[in-house]
This record gives C-alpha cells, structure tokens and sequence, in this order.
C-alpha cells in the first residue's frame, strides 16, 4: 500500500498529457501489487495464494521498468529514481520471502 500512495504521489507532477499514459500505467501497476496479495491472501489454498503473489511480483516487475523510463525522459531526477526503485527492491525482497516461506506448503496442495 506504502508502495502505491508512494507512485500516486511521484506522478502528480507528471505532464498532464501523460495522464492517460505512463501515469495510468505506474498507477495501475502499483496498485495491482497490493489488490493481487490482497486477492491471494482471501483465496482457498496456499497454491492460489502463491500464484496471486506471482502475478503481484510481474506488476512489480512492470512498475520497476517505469522509474528508469520516466528519468531518461526526465520527468522525475535521479534520486526520485532510485528511491523509488529502493521501494520497488524492498517489495520484492518480501514476496520473494512469502513465496518461499509458502513454497512447500504450496506444491503438496498442486496436483
């Protein structure tokens, strides 16, 4: 959620003509991140929890592509970048846990 309020806030200051744009899509990929956990976390089994935090971490690959794109076209600075993709590695550190810590719990319930 921190992740998102955090993008939400970052492309305030985006052209306006990117509204529809790379602001839409920064702000649908972070927010998919938090919606898929959310999603997987009310789901039956460990199996559809960890396929949802799988479709999370592709958001968050997604998202993380932006923060480099949107500095090359230097609608944020250097230091919006990396902080931004700091975040990005702190999510992904957590999931990539979560997945793990569910791993095996996960394959006995495949079949």
């Amino acid at each position: 959620m921190d992740l998102a309020v955090g993008i939400h806030t970052l492309t305030r200051g985006f052209p306006a003509e990117e509204r529809y744009g790379l602001v839409a899509q920064m702000r649908r990929a972070a927010s998919s991140i938090a919606a898929n956990i959310a999603e997987g976390w009310a789901r039956r089994t460990t199996g559809e929890f960890v396929q949802a935090l799988s479709i999370a971490r592709g958001s968050l690959a997604e998202l993380e592509t932006f923060p480099h794109l949107t500095a090359r076209l230097e609608m944020i600075d250097e230091e919006q970048a990396a902080d931004a993709l700091d975040s990005c590695a702190e999510i992904h550190k957590m999931l990539s846990a979560l997945v793990k810590s569910l791993g095996g719990r996960a394959a006995s319930r495949r079949g």
